[in-house]
């Protein structure tokens, strides 16, 4: 059930909002647990019942790892535990395919359907853990108040990844937190329709581009289509995923819960650090503080600090999918980072700030390539064409890939995934501020609004590519 589909709008969130809302505050925390079940039981009851038994482990856990003197051993076992369920339905159908010429019969036993949402739970859990262990939070003593930080709705299925530090003022049903104003009622609005404004008018029309691209094999197609493929799903991609935290945003502000902002216009960036400080943040954050800092971060050696990048962005690779093409994307990054500590970063700065976003945004579309293809042999396929400018074979046109009206919508991505809100700081703010919209904005979004729906009850809407991460 994708937040732009026609279910979630017209049932489940009026549903939710209304129970919330009628019902007395101390039953609040009782509503959201039960309809974050639902939705999560929604795409299947056993991940729903996955979710519920690790919910309980981590909970319980964490309340024994705050009354032990000795924490790294039972830490250890919960980390361990949620790693293992994790890679029992994310990886180990990845490691019977890289296996199968010597296990034939692996591959259908180990291919479970991913439960969703379970890669960003699971690093929720293990942050909460680790922060409990190592004294910065008191855990939570009730599991109503940890099953909303775990698994609400608004943030369960694709993030962003919260911690519990930050949430725990929030928590309390009855807290002056956890209320909400009519400002922040309408600002959660503003956030929910621009979010499924990116993902109904522009990143699931864009899809169509990307799709009738990769839709054909690499090798035959004419190097400009293949651009215009992977510059559509580049694209795409952050339309897709933005959209949907603006809307997870939107969605915690009618419940009184602050989300963290998951994008920073990543696509400004003149560097490939200053990239992964934009884009999904949370994720970013989390390694930098779970695995990147505890390797020694770079307080070490020049050597250990690029050993320690090199292991986060395979490991960011991986995460994002069980395939050697995520683990090839997270590789590049990392060693692209590396060239950037090893003196790349001090070239970049003497450049014109056009050259170094330049330079930042063709080396992020080509590692793109390699990341949003069906499969490494065609993404490499894809570059290899492109490189070589090659011809393809005759018949294929642009206008068998992208009429007019998806070349405008192309056209207008580009300009609006950061170009005009750099050019005009003051749409930004507006964008942004928290203050009930005026006239104006309260037009602007009566009409996006209308738009989205349009694209929703007519079947167009599609899901959001994260949830299969």
């Amino acid at each position: 059930m994708a937040f732009s589909s026609v279910q979630f709008i017209f049932v489940f969130l009026p549903l939710a909002l209304a129970v919330y809302y009628i019902l007395p505050k101390q039953l609040r925390n009782a509503v959201l647990c039960a309809f974050s079940l639902l939705f999560f039981a929604w795409a299947g009851l056993r991940g729903a019942a996955i979710l519920v038994g690790l919910a309980a482990l981590n909970w319980a856990g964490a309340l024994v790892l705050e009354r032990i003197p000795r924490k790294k051993l039972l830490l250890a076992l919960l980390v361990l535990a949620d790693l293992g369920v994790l890679g029992l339905f994310k990886y180990a159908g990845f490691v019977a395919q890289s296996v199968d010429a010597l296990f034939p019969g692996l591959l259908p036993i180990l291919s479970p359907a991913l439960p969703l949402g379970i890669s960003f739970y699971v690093f929720t859990a293990i942050g909460y853990c680790v922060d409990v262990a190592a004294g910065r939070v008191v855990p939570a003593r009730s599991p109503l108040r940890f099953f909303v930080f775990l698994a609400f709705f608004g943030h369960g299925p694709s993030g962003p990844i919260v911690r519990y530090g930050q949430q725990l003022p929030q928590l309390d049903s009855r807290g002056e937190a956890r209320r909400v104003t009519a400002d922040r009622f309408c600002y959660g609005i503003k956030r929910f329709i621009f979010g499924l404004s990116k993902k109904a008018l522009i990143a699931d029309q864009l899809a169509l581009i990307y799709q009738r691209v990769v839709s054909v094999p690499a090798e035959t197609l004419p190097a400009p289509i293949l651009v215009l493929g992977y510059v559509a799903y580049m694209l795409q991609l952050y339309f897709d995923f933005s959209g949907y935290s603006d809307m997870a945003i939107g969605i915690g502000c009618f419940f009184g819960l602050e989300l963290p902002e998951n994008f920073n216009y990543p696509y400004l960036s003149q560097s490939v650090g200053e990239y992964w400080r934009r884009w999904h943040i949370s994720l970013s954050s989390w390694f930098r503080d779970y695995l990147y800092i505890p390797l020694g971060g770079s307080r070490c050696s020049l050597a250990r600090t690029c050993r320690n990048l090199v292991i986060v962005f395979v490991l960011t690779g991986l995460w994002h999918g069980a395939a050697w093409q995520y683990v090839v994307f997270g590789l590049l990054h990392g060693l692209l980072l590396c060239l950037e500590r090893l003196g790349l970063r001090s070239l970049l700065e003497k450049l014109p700030a056009l050259l170094r976003h330049l330079y930042t945004v063709a080396v992020l579309w080509l590692t793109l390539i390699i990341f949003g293809a069906p499969g490494l042999q065609q993404g490499l396929a894809a570059i290899g064409g492109i490189f070589h400018w090659q011809s393809g074979e005759p018949g294929y046109t642009l206008a068998a890939f992208a009429d007019l009206k998806l070349l405008l919508i192309l056209l207008g991505a580009v300009l609006l995934c950061g170009p005009v809100q750099a050019l005009f700081p003051r749409l930004k703010e507006a964008l942004y501020t928290k203050k009930s919209p005026g006239f104006v904005m309260m037009a602007g979004l009566m009409v996006l609004l209308f738009l989205d729906l349009m694209r929703v009850t007519a079947g167009t809407y599609s899901a959001f590519i994260y949830f299969q991460f």
